[in-house]
């Protein structure tokens, strides 16, 4: 158990604002640590922070400053890895390799930005005699950036990584589930020499005022927000007041469409795969497969097999292949969906939570599969954030890209076949913002992630997640004769 008490990080200095909460692992019921759990007061003064960051200093407009403290917090976070790891299966559930796999990521992103500081640039042309005309970026002010807890780590330097690389300073609240773990990485960012104070402002907050706070701040000129799209909606409509620029990373019902020509052996665990990774806590999670009538049997079959052999276990134990859900609620509100699933669609693995044994004090969840037919029924329509599976039959190509685009989410889809041409056409067809030919969750810093339709506004990853933190401005000159 960690002793000290996790504090907020802001304007240099580390806070205990608001009340002390613990931490608790979803793997034993047990109390990790204590921490700060802030709110507005904690909210408003990282804005305040930021703010002064901005318009004082000089990290708006020195892009080698710039460089040497992304780069610099890169490898701050490298030295603290394996507590960042352990840490982070402990208090989020996330089995090892997982967890391995999210603060692997952290440092790349930094340095892919770090790079992007020093190569951002604009346009100049003498659009007529004697006028010059020049369009350059900048950046758009202070960025507040609302953190989950499925992914806290790399969620975070998702979005920060752009906003500081763009030259923005930044008040960030950080998910209180995910307490200690956020803590490890403000120590990071306090361990950053070359940083300026009231760059990087973080607090965390196991309630709902601070939040609202960075939304409704006229200081507040960007929020960038990765969660729910009911939240999401909100968000946008009190975002709406202040014209507040906004970057949206929202629900998703990930389609898995698997061609009769797929290679079944090397798919049907690479979609168990992509349901239990994160215990299906995951935007992109695959709870969808949509199989071709020809092969439906046989991947049914397999996918029952291989569910059923699933082994749910505590996130530190190197055997366990899917960790705990978050908390026992968490479990509860699953367990109910299925529950009521079981109603309209046939139960092929009736997983549940594990109330008995050893696993009984966390909050595991066995995962589920289920077949239905119907696309206006919850199982297809709504996320479920959870380790359950729908399985849907479709007749022909255009059957599948129909039933693909048949929510109202749009943030990444899969397709199964080793017909290239087939691939290009559905791929094209599918309104998702990622789509993978015969493979699941592969992410590049340098291409754009985003979602279609209810899944979100705008982009991160890639140059476009820096533009999304930077106005455009055009100058004029016009020479005049001497």
């Amino acid at each position: 158990m960690v002793t000290s008490i996790t504090k907020h990080w802001i304007d240099g200095r580390w806070e205990t604002g608001g009340e002390i909460e613990e931490s608790f692992s979803p793997s034993t019921g047990k109390t990790l640590g204590r921490f700060a759990s802030g709110g507005k007061a904690e909210a408003l003064a990282a804005v305040a922070a930021a703010r002064t960051a901005f318009d004082s200093g000089s990290w708006s407009r020195d892009r080698d400053l710039r460089f040497r403290a992304i780069s610099e917090l890169a490898e701050r976070i490298e030295e603290r890895r394996d507590a960042m790891i352990r840490m982070l299966a402990l208090e989020n559930g996330k089995i090892l390799v997982e967890a391995g796999f999210e603060v692997g990521s952290i440092a790349p992103a930094l340095r892919y930005y770090a790079g992007l500081v020093l190569s951002d640039a604009g346009a100049a042309a003498e659009a007529q005699p004697g006028v010059f005309y020049q369009s350059f970026r900048e950046p758009i002010g202070v960025a507040g950036i609302i953190v989950p807890w499925n992914a806290p780590l790399a969620l975070l330097v998702r979005s920060l990584a752009p906003a500081l690389a763009a030259g923005c300073t930044v008040a960030i609240k950080m998910p209180g589930q995910t307490a200690l773990t956020s803590g490890l990485f403000s120590e990071a960012v306090a361990a950053t020499a070359s940083l300026p104070s009231g760059v990087i402002n973080i607090f965390t907050e196991s309630g709902n005022t601070g939040s609202p706070a960075l939304i409704d701040s006229p200081d507040v000129d960007v929020i960038s927000y990765t969660g729910s799209t009911k939240v999401g909606r909100i968000i946008a409509a009190d975002g709406a007041r202040t014209l507040k620029r906004l970057n949206l990373e929202l629900g998703g019902k990930t389609p898995m469409i698997v061609f009769d020509d797929a290679d079944l052996d090397a798919v049907a665990p690479l979609l168990v795969r992509a349901l239990t990774t994160f215990s299906g806590q995951f935007c992109m999670a695959g709870t969808r497969v949509l199989a071709a009538r020809d092969i439906a049997n046989d991947l049914r079959a397999r996918l029952v097999e291989l569910i059923g052999q699933v082994r749910v276990g505590p996130s530190d134990d190197p055997e366990s292949q899917m960790g705990p859900v978050i908390d026992r609620q968490s479990a509860e509100r699953i367990d109910h969906f299925v529950d009521d699933a079981a109603t309209y669609a046939k139960v092929l693995v009736r997983g549940g939570p594990v109330l008995e044994g050893p696993l009984a004090e966390g909050a595991f969840y066995r995962p589920s599969l289920l077949e239905v037919e119907d696309l206006g029924v919850p199982l297809v329509q709504q996320e479920i954030f959870g380790p359950v599976l729908s399985f849907e039959l479709f007749k022909d190509e255009a059957d599948a890209i129909a039933r693909a685009n048949a929510t109202e989410f749009g943030l990444a889809a899969g397709i199964f076949t080793n017909d290239i041409a087939r691939s290009f056409r559905v791929a094209r067809a599918i309104r998702a913002g990622t789509v993978w030919t015969n493979t699941w969750a592969s992410i590049n810093d340098r291409f754009e992630e985003g979602g279609f339709k209810q899944s979100g506004i705008g982009r991160l990853r890639g140059t476009r997640g820096m533009e999304e933190f930077q106005e455009v401005k055009t100058c004029v000159h016009v020479a005049t004769a001497t």
